[in-house]
């Protein structure tokens, strides 16, 4: 066999279709045969020629790796002797590579110490006095290591002195490229007891790296992740040579002679370990060398007759300006604002970004937008609220600037401060948006580069106008239908679709008069089948979807079924993933306005998307070496005849792509993005369509919790709200139809979701998807309240995961618990994430009895407490003083809360009289409003406090100029007369209050100070009818107004038809004085109620 073996697999390198077919064929059939393993092994050792070689070898790893159970015990031996033997004797490096992958194999199956041969050539081979045989040597090291890191850990101390030693010697780059790659195989798995060794590595290795860039940039690349792998490891490995690193990167990241590969590897390590390490970097004092260093790679000008990639008029956002060292720069601000408080951050990059800013060069001018625009995400409570009128004003008068690069940017920068800077930004709106629909009149209509930036700073900004879009609203339609219908170009049709539908987000309702001739325009984009139209096609399904959100569900659901069925028709006919996760958010929005359409085609619908889930589509396998062999031993599995496959070896042919041949997975964006949205369209229909959603239940949340630990964020994170909207739709299910079955249901899911959130909070390492968790985990218990705490333990759990965040112990805050010299303060993104956790509390406070949650508050109150503080930053004092009066207000609703609010009464009346007095009005309302619902809640329990609370209101009511904290003033007023009318002095107290009506701004407390009214007119009567003239006016100003919920509106209506009854001469008086447009207004209100 062995002749014809070498024969057929000469013949596979042939140049000729024919024989390759001819001899696969043959191949195939010898594969049937047990005695194949024994004649690949001889061709492997023995023929003259490397390429069949190292053919055998790639073949016989493929056998080992799908039947090593098979063979049997003597055969493995005699195969471990061979190839050992095989690798010694060999010359070519080729075939030294496969060979080391092959035994890479065999050591997954048969672990090293069961390979005593193995580890003795490892150790003679890596010691040898000869260059090469060591060089060899740590081939074979690390591909035996990279496949089996963990059986090796015994070996570990051993392992790095070797690493150490090698590292010392810099004569072969070669043997410093695997060592490298052996030392960050076992990083992640080392202990504490390797922690000396591994510190005192770090030098050498830096050096090591140097000698590597000089000698081969591509290898230095891949050995450079070696600091990702530390950076992800115990803060003590890395902590003495943080800076060596940081400065390593930056010397690497800044030197134009590099390739910009490894140049854009070297800063993405620094952006890396800001995101882990923001505290070391502050405390180590880099954050300054970091800044000097990336803001000339930042404002660098293209070499001559160049441009940067995104400025080029032809540049299609393909992602190609990622691969380059400018925004491997932006990224690290990026970074550092997301991660770094913004005090600290701004401090030292002003100076820079504003000198870069005053220069005459375009590309200084633009460095310094770039900087501004990346700050935005991560600071903007910093740059809303310090500095939004100044770099308003910076990016204004660039977008007049002679040089169309600093333009651009200026538009970019626009855009992020749009996106991040709301709701301020929008208070602009008188001066922007002139400015930019006269910059898009003025354009050259051919340069569509240009002009796709200026439809993204106008989507952006206009998207969140809300009504203030409206005398705009005709100009911009005109543009945008005239795009739709007159231009030629399919790109400026495409900007033109998209921009409607960030108008209609805005505008919603307001749209209506256009909405016939989008729809009009539209519809000749949906239905096309050609592939030049296909970017337009997609958008304008996206559009499609905002309108059915927006425009309202009396103007779109005539459209609704046709819309199904376009989506359905569009997934059949096109093979496209941005097309069909198009359709999901189609069938997702139309499900909320009119949900039975979908009903017919759930199972339609509900197919697609989980095959979607499923599907390994576009996940791309780069392969480690040329393979032209994965034809053979596919489908030979047929000498299974019939037995059972043992479990273990389906495991295998189900998880274990060919990690051996694969040197790394990509997945195209596209299918991540499906799957985002499958999981989200999905959560939302099952909630939209209920009942009717049942039967497909079960499978979707098992397809979707399956995904719970998949390796991208943003899909890990769709998955966990999906979760939680399957278990909002079941509550809604249950409470429609309240059987038996339908409560086992909603309870067999709250078992599985909960904790599964829990462990999330505490062990994902993404702060955005904890956010993410959270916020759904909120939402899970805003509807299904006290059934999402039957279970006797998650109370105790879920109050403990919302402490650990509050307390910085979970794993996405990192280094966050452990800093005591945490001078409090931290990145803005840490602190929402404290919020969301914080917003739990009195979700959680409303949905147990007041003796339950008790324990728990006690727990959870002093840590928001100390957010309160005034050295916090505004921010932390609103969401402090906030949450402490949504507890209050919680308490108030359920059984046994007075007693709770009582006694906490002590502890937080001192630090709610404090927050009255606060400089910021938000928090000063926050604080009336606490102190209103501790009145309410506590009842007779502070009633001793009374003189005091009134005190403070009176001197607040007289000094006070902000509106919303003068309504909330009235109702809190109104929460103590209702709540201790006695203790009340009703003389001073409701003639003030009386005369500070209509409420201006807040409008749900309309509900409050009626109410209270309304038991006065019971109680006092004398006293209201003194006061019916002012009553009277103010109830004017609130029947027939948008803003007030109707339940308010009937019971002002009551009142008001109680005192025409029972006071009609007072109540005729105060009405003659009326204006007459309010008195009529005032008795349509009342014939209606």
């Amino acid at each position: 066999m062995t002749e014809e073996l070498e024969q057929i697999l000469s013949q596979l390198s042939q140049p000729d279709n024919a024989v390759i077919q001819q001899a696969t064929t043959r191949l195939k059939q010898l594969f049937q045969d047990p005695a194949i393993i024994p004649a690949l092994c001889a061709v492997m050792s023995g023929s003259p020629n490397p390429q069949i070689r190292q053919s055998a070898a790639v073949m016989l790893r493929m056998r080992v790796k799908k039947h090593w159970k098979k063979i049997s015990p003597g055969d493995r031996e005699s195969l471990k002797a061979v190839v050992l033997r095989a690798f010694m004797q060999e010359a070519e490096h080729s075939v030294q590579h496969s060979l080391s992958q092959l035994c890479a194999v065999m050591v997954k199956h048969e672990a090293p110490d069961r390979w005593p041969a193995l580890l003795q050539l490892l150790n003679e081979s890596t010691k040898s006095s000869d260059p090469h045989d060591r060089q060899v040597g740590l081939l074979l090291l690390n591909k035996v290591i990279e496949s089996n890191p963990e059986p090796f850990r015994p070996h570990y101390k051993q392992l790095l002195q070797l690493f150490g030693s090698v590292l010392q010697d810099r004569s072969s780059p070669t043997a410093l490229y695997y060592c490298v790659l052996s030392l960050s195989a076992i990083t992640a798995f080392t202990g504490s007891e390797e922690l000396n060794q591994m510190r005192s590595i770090l030098p050498s290795l830096i050096v090591a790296l140097k000698l590597l860039i000089k000698a081969d940039e591509d290898q230095a690349s891949k050995a450079m992740e070696v600091l990702n792998e530390l950076m992800e490891s115990e803060m003590s490995i890395i902590g003495p040579h943080v800076a060596a690193i940081v400065l390593f990167c930056l010397e690497v990241g800044g030197d134009g002679a590099l390739t910009d590969s490894l140049r854009v590897k070297a800063l993405s390590c620094v952006a890396f370990l800001v995101k882990l390490k923001s505290k070391a970097v502050l405390k180590q004092k880099l954050l300054s060398p970091i800044l000097e260093a990336i803001f000339p790679v930042l404002v660098a000008a293209p070499p001559p007759g160049r441009q940067d990639p995104e400025d080029e008029e032809d540049h299609d956002a393909d992602g190609s300006e990622n691969n380059s060292p400018k925004h491997g720069a932006a990224q690290i601000i990026d970074t550092m604002a997301l991660h770094m408080p913004p005090e600290k951050l701004f401090q030292q990059i002003m100076p820079l970004a504003q000198a870069c800013l005053a220069s005459d060069n375009p590309y200084q001018k633009k460095g310094g937008l770039m900087c501004l625009a990346v700050l935005a995400e991560g600071c903007a409570d910093h740059m809303r609220t310090k500095m939004l009128s100044s770099v308003l004003q910076t990016v204004c008068q660039s977008l007049s600037d002679v040089n169309r690069v600093v333009r651009s940017a200026a538009l970019f920068a626009l855009g992020q401060f749009s996106e991040h800077l709301q709701p301020d930004v929008s208070k602009y709106c008188s001066d922007l948006m002139p400015l930019l629909l006269g910059y898009l009149s003025s354009l050259d209509k051919a340069m569509i580069g240009h002009i796709t930036k200026v439809f993204y700073a106008l989507e952006n900004f206009m998207e969140n106008l809300g009504a203030d879009i409206e005398p705009y609203l005709p100009t911009l339609m005109e543009t945008m239908l005239f795009s739709l219908s007159n231009s030629e170009n399919l790109k400026i049709k495409e900007l033109g679709v998209s921009a409607i539908g960030a108008i209609a987000n805005a505008a919603k309702e307001l749209l209506e008069p256009y909405f016939p001739p989008v729809i009009e325009s539209l519809k000749g984009f949906l239905n096309t089948t050609t592939e030049e139209m296909r970017s337009l096609q997609i958008q304008s399904l996206e559009t499609l979807s905002v309108l059915a959100r927006t425009v309202g569900k009396d103007v779109f659901s005539p459209l609704a079924a046709e819309c199904v069925q376009l989506g359905l028709n569009l997934t059949d006919a096109i093979d496209d993933p941005d097309l069909r996760r198009c359709t999901y958010s189609l069938y997702s929005a139309v499900s909320t306005v009119s949900p039975g359409c979908l009903t017919p085609h759930l199972t339609a619908i509900t197919t697609v998307m989980l095959l979607a889930l499923k599907s390994r589509d576009g996940i791309m396998a780069h392969l480690a070496e040329d393979k032209t062999f994965v034809l053979v031993d596919d489908d030979d599995d047929d000498d299974d005849s019939g037995e059972e496959k043992d479990e273990d070896d389906t495991l295998e042919d189900e998880t274990e792509l060919d990690f051996q041949d694969v040197a790394g997975f990509s997945v195209e964006n596209a299918y991540i993005d499906e799957k985002e949205d499958a999981c989200e369209a999905l959560g939302e229909i099952a909630f939209s369509t209920g009942v009717a959603f049942q039967p497909f239940l079960e499978s979707s949340f098992q397809q979707v919790y399956d995904m719970k630990d998949y390796p991208h964020d943003d899909v890990r994170k769709a998955v966990f709200g999906a979760m939680g909207q399957f278990c909002r739709a079941q509550h809604k299910v249950w409470m429609e139809d309240p059987s038996e079955a339908n409560h086992r249901a909603l309870q067999k899911l709250l078992d599985v979701v909960l904790p599964c959130f829990v462990e999330a909070v505490r062990k994902e390492h993404e702060r955005l998807v904890v956010m993410g968790v959270l916020e759904t985990m909120n939402g899970v218990i805003k509807s299904c309240k006290e059934q999402a705490f039957r279970s006797p333990s998650r109370l105790k759990e879920v109050s403990h995961a919302i402490r650990d965040v509050l307390k910085k112990k979970t794993a996405c805050q990192g280094d966050g618990g452990d800093e005591a010299d945490d001078e409090d303060q931290q990145a803005e993104y840490d602190s929402m994430l404290l919020e969301i956790a914080g917003e739990g509390i009195p979700l959680l406070t409303s949905s147990v009895p007041g003796d339950s949650s008790a324990p728990f508050l006690s727990d959870l109150l002093p840590l928001i407490m100390s957010k309160a503080k005034s050295s916090c930053t505004v921010a932390e004092r609103s969401f402090s003083l906030g949450t402490i009066g949504e507890v209050l207000h919680a308490l108030v609703g359920v059984a046994g809360g007075r007693g709770v609010a009582g006694r906490l009464s002590d502890r937080l009346l001192p630090v709610l009289v404090a927050g009255m007095r606060d400089g910021d009005p938000e928090v000063r309302n926050n604080s009336v409003f606490g102190m209103g619902c501790l009145a309410e809640a506590a009842g007779p329990g502070v009633v001793s406090h009374y003189p005091m609370m009134l005190a403070v209101f009176s001197n607040l009511l007289t000094k006070e100029s902000d509106l919303l904290v003068i309504d909330n003033l009235c109702a809190a007023l109104c929460r103590m007369i209702m709540s201790n009318v006695d203790a009340v002095p009703l003389e001073q107290v409701v003639p003030a209050l009386v005369a500070h009506l209509p409420l201006k701004k807040d409008m749900e407390e309309n509900k409050t100070v009626f109410n209270c009214l309304a038991m006065l007119h019971t109680n006092s009567p004398a006293l209201i009818v003194k006061l019916m003239k002012p009553i009277v006016a103010a109830s004017t100003c609130v029947l027939g107004n948008k803003d007030v919920d109707q339940e308010t509106q009937n019971a002002l209506s009551m009142l008001m038809t109680r005192f025409a009854q029972q006071q009609p001469a007072d109540f005729q008086a105060a009405v003659a004085s009326l204006p007459a447009e309010q008195q009529a207004a005032l008795s349509v209100a009342m014939s209606a109620a």
